[in-house]
């Protein structure tokens, strides 16, 4: 009888505790990886850095070399804003403290396409394993050119971003 009653009680238990809800997630989500680094690595190609931070790379289907990315891009983004630049990141992080990059993304505005609004949530780690990734490449490249401010065309190459209506 005992038997029957301890084989009872278990599932019972187990019927109580499958009927449960289930733990929320404990804090915000996180890239696990062997290494910062390597997780720097992953946030920096799921975040699409390197369609604008690496010249060729979408044409390329993502096949430039690692010791050819991030390094900027002389091609603009050319919209209402006027003419953005993407910024030799490799360069920026040699320049910069690892304190300096998280608040750099976490409060300055940039400009288009950059998705600010997206950037702005990562967590710090994150923000602090993307730096500790970029800042690993070393420097390479060249600054990137100047901004343009709206109504000067540029004298360069550039996509241009401000929407067009079709024609009827």
């Amino acid at each position: 009888m005992r038997g029957v009653l301890a084989v009872s009680a278990g599932l019972a238990a187990m019927v109580v505790s499958a009927c449960s809800k289930p733990e929320a997630p404990a804090g915000p989500p996180h890239v696990v990886a062997a290494s910062d680094i390597e997780a720097g690595r992953y946030l920096a190609m799921i975040g699409s850095c390197n369609d604008c931070h690496t010249p060729g790379y979408p044409q390329s289907g993502g096949k430039t070399p690692e010791t050819d990315r991030l390094v900027g891009n002389p091609v603009g983004y050319h919209g209402p804003w006027g003419t953005s630049y993407a910024s030799n990141l490799r360069i920026l992080a040699q320049s910069t403290t690892e304190d300096g990059w998280v608040e750099l993304l976490k409060t300055k505005r940039l400009l288009p396409p950059m998705p600010t609004q997206n950037i702005a949530k990562m967590t710090e780690t994150d923000l602090r394993n993307l730096y500790r990734y970029i800042h690993s490449l070393g420097a390479a490249g060249q600054a990137e050119p100047e901004n343009l401010p709206p109504g000067v065309t540029p004298s360069g190459p550039y996509e241009n971003m401000s929407v067009v209506a079709p024609k009827t």
